[in-house]
């Protein structure tokens, strides 16, 4: 079963669904239909980051994981910030 779901995180796939979440994320704020600090926007960029950095984990893209992880703790944090 763990091997099943590192294999799945290794696909393409996954980092095509974390693309996705965070330019949709960044084509709404662009597009003034979500604001850079709404729930929305940071869950969809926290998700998408989420992803890329297990990703680039499991590949050894290690310049490309701390940039995903600095992505997904901002997120995060705005997050908690908007539920104090």
């Amino acid at each position: 079963m763990i091997a099943q779901i590192v294999d799945f995180a290794h696909s393409e796939l996954v980092a095509y669904f974390g693309m996705i979440l965070i330019l949709s994320a960044f084509f709404l704020e662009t597009r003034d239909i979500l604001q850079s600090k709404a729930i929305t926007y940071l869950g969809l960029m926290a998700g998408g980051s989420g992803l890329l950095a297990i990703r680039a984990y499991l590949i050894s893209e290690w310049a490309f994981f701390i940039l995903e992880i600095a992505w997904f703790a901002a997120a995060v944090l705005g997050i908690l910030a908007l539920r104090k």
